[in-house]
């Protein structure tokens, strides 16, 4: 994710230290939200399937520049 705001970046990077599955998990939320912040997913098997087709490591860091020490 390119332009992302610097608020999700550091939400990001918050919760990558603690979860990284975690934190790629709010990625992809963030990425799947429409205008209002919505999300619209028909149950938990097709959440798993788009984070698993989204991230081929799922405990990787995503963001562009790596993660702040």
């Amino acid at each position: 994710m390119k332009n992302c705001s610097r608020k999700l970046r550091r939400d990001y990077n918050r919760a990558f230290r603690k979860n990284p599955a975690a934190a790629n998990m709010l990625l992809l939320l963030c990425e799947l939200a429409d205008d209002k912040g919505q999300v619209i997913v028909k149950d938990e098997e097709e959440l798993a399937r788009l984070f698993n087709a989204r991230f081929d490591d799922p405990r990787s860091y995503q963001l562009d520049g790596g993660p702040k020490r």
